[in-house]
């Protein structure tokens, strides 16, 4: 089933993400949805707060990134079928020089700023099996990872932005979250909630 996605402006975008149990209710289903619901709007990347559920839970496949042209056969094999389900991650370390990628978040429509993070990682998470994986990653795999990371810890990508950056797209920001913007994905905006 294909959730709608909150936007921008949201509450539960801002809190910190609870950890699950292996008996939380309908989970297997829940993820399912996920994939369903990214894949609907052409993500590679979904977390829970961004279908209204403050847990640590998110799902990732990079497969799309593995077409971009201006990679090697090897970048591309990694990026190509990965796909993961995280629950209750943590990341261990972060470690390299900061890079700048251009990122964009379902969750915050036509808006797109380079963000700079560390190159790799080591992540200790639970798979839908509950079964623990402690795993380095790096290079888009890892920041695809660092940025669903950031939402179950309630942080967005523009918060990583220059104070200049965070001004120039204010207003586009503030349209979000009034609901002012076309998608061609299910969306749920704060302003569509105090409307009774």
């Amino acid at each position: 089933m294909i959730l709608p996605i909150v936007a921008y402006g949201d509450p539960v975008l801002r809190k910190e993400g609870e950890n699950i149990s292996a008996d939380y209710p309908k989970l297997k289903e829940l993820i399912a949805n996920m994939y369903e619901t990214m894949y609907d709007a052409y993500g590679v990347g979904l977390a829970a707060p961004q279908i209204g559920l403050a847990i640590r839970l998110f799902v990732i496949d990079t497969t799309p990134f593995s077409e971009d042209e201006d990679l090697n056969s090897e970048e591309k094999a990694q990026l190509e079928g990965f796909k993961r389900t995280f629950i209750n991650a943590e990341i261990l370390e972060e470690t390299g020089e900061e890079w700048a990628f251009n990122e964009g978040c379902l969750s915050i429509p036509d808006v797109r700023e380079d963000v700079f993070r560390k190159p790799k990682i080591k992540i200790q998470y639970q798979d839908e099996d509950f079964k623990t994986h402690v795993e380095e990653f790096e290079g888009l795999i890892a920041r695809v990872i660092q940025h669903e990371y950031d939402h179950i810890d309630g942080i967005l990508f523009t918060d990583k932005l220059s104070t200049l950056k965070k001004r120039l797209i204010k207003s586009r920001l503030n349209n979000i979250s009034k609901g002012n913007i076309s998608v061609d994905y299910k969306m749920r905006f704060p302003a569509m909630k105090k409307k009774r």
